[in-house]
């Protein structure tokens, strides 16, 4: 949930009424841009659930995908303990960047990072109109999938009992796969999953 009375919290004077803001994706954790937004910003993107920035030089309001339809939708907003900062977590529509990338920063995935992109590259070779092995198991059925999922559960457990801790990690690989493949094809993703694990942990 977004902080309320956030823009009350913001020390302005401090900042010459122009607070930096980092942009975050809420489903991968990937730093996705930088920008700026004095208070009219804020209040805009406050009421609209979309980021608007300030443009230091157009000189006016600036809401990002304006142009490009590239949206960043707002999730939450995080403000920083100087109260001189904010992250604001989204749910992007399209690339950021607009040199067309995902990121304004370039820097190589991260290991969770890649999690949320191996399941855009599943949801897209599903949809495409070329073989794949990710193709092929989708139009096998979704029994064939959790078989699948059943298969490489059994080829782990027994893995894990050896002593070659290369095919141990080899076989929990496909098991992740065909997990996200299996996730994906009940039309859900690890997002939810980690908010269900959030949740759970909470209430431990």
């Amino acid at each position: 949930m977004i902080i309320k009375n956030i823009i009350s919290s913001i020390n302005w004077n401090k900042i010459n009424n122009m607070i930096p803001v980092i942009i975050q994706n809420n489903f991968s954790g990937r730093v996705l841009m930088l920008g700026y937004m004095n208070q009219e910003a804020l209040k805009i993107t406050l009421k609209q659930k979309v980021v608007t920035f300030y443009s230091r030089v157009k000189k006016r309001l600036w809401t990002k995908g304006e142009t490009s339809g590239n949206y960043l939708n707002v999730i939450d907003i995080i403000l920083d303990c100087d109260l001189d900062s904010i992250v604001i977590l989204v749910n992007p529509i399209g690339k950021t960047c607009h040199l067309k990338n995902k990121s304004c920063f370039n820097y190589k995935n991260t290991c969770f990072d890649f999690l949320y992109i191996l399941e855009d590259i599943i949801n897209k070779r599903k949809k495409s109109s070329k073989n794949s092995y990710t193709k092929k198991l989708y139009n096998s059925g979704i029994e064939r999938i959790a078989q699948k999922v059943g298969e490489e559960s059994v080829e782990t457990i027994l893995s894990s009992l050896g002593k070659k801790s290369n095919k141990f990690i080899n076989e929990v690989s496909d098991l992740i796969y065909h997990l996200l493949v299996l996730i994906n094809a009940k039309k859900l993703n690890m997002y939810k999953i980690i908010c269900n694990l959030i949740k759970r942990n909470k209430n431990d």
